[in-house]
C-alpha cells in the first residue's frame, strides 16, 4: 500500500468498527490501532471521529459497552457486537461487496 491515507467514505466507520469487535472485545485505542493493522496503515480513525462514532452504535444497540483493564492496565471500556450489530454487519457487508464490484465495473470499462 502506499504512504497516502486514504479517506473513509460517511458510513463506512461504523461498518470498520463493527467487524473489528466482531473479531473480539477491543478498548477503543485497540480499535483504532486495529483498523490501522488490517489496512496496512491506509486507515487511521482519529479519536474526534472514533469515539462519537462508537457512542452511536452503542446507542443503536449495536454495540456494547463494559468496563475492564486496558493493555496498560488503565480502565477502559471494551465494545463487543450484539445479535443487532452482527445482523447489521453481515447486510451492510453485503451491500459493501455489491457496491465494489460495480464501482470496480466502471472504472475498468474500456470505451467501445
Amino acid at each position: 500500500m502506499s504512504d497516502e491515507r486514504l479517506d473513509l467514505p460517511q458510513g463506512t466507520l461504523d461498518l470498520l468498527i463493527l467487524k473489528t469487535v466482531a473479531l473480539r472485545s477491543e478498548n477503543g485505542w485497540a480499535i483504532s490501532k486495529r483498523i490501522r493493522q488490517l489496512s496496512a496503515d491506509a486507515l487511521q480513525v482519529r479519536q474526534g471521529s472514533l469515539y462519537p462514532a462508537l457512542h452511536r452504535l452503542e446507542h443503536r444497540g449495536m454495540i456494547k459497552a463494559r468496563w475492564g483493564k486496558s493493555e496498560n492496565n488503565r480502565r477502559a471500556r471494551f465494545y463487543q457486537i450484539t445479535a443487532a450489530g452482527r445482523r447489521h454487519l453481515d447486510r451492510e457487508t453485503g451491500q459493501w461487496q455489491r457496491l465494489t464490484v460495480a464501482v470496480a465495473q466502471v472504472l475498468e470499462a474500456t470505451s467501445s
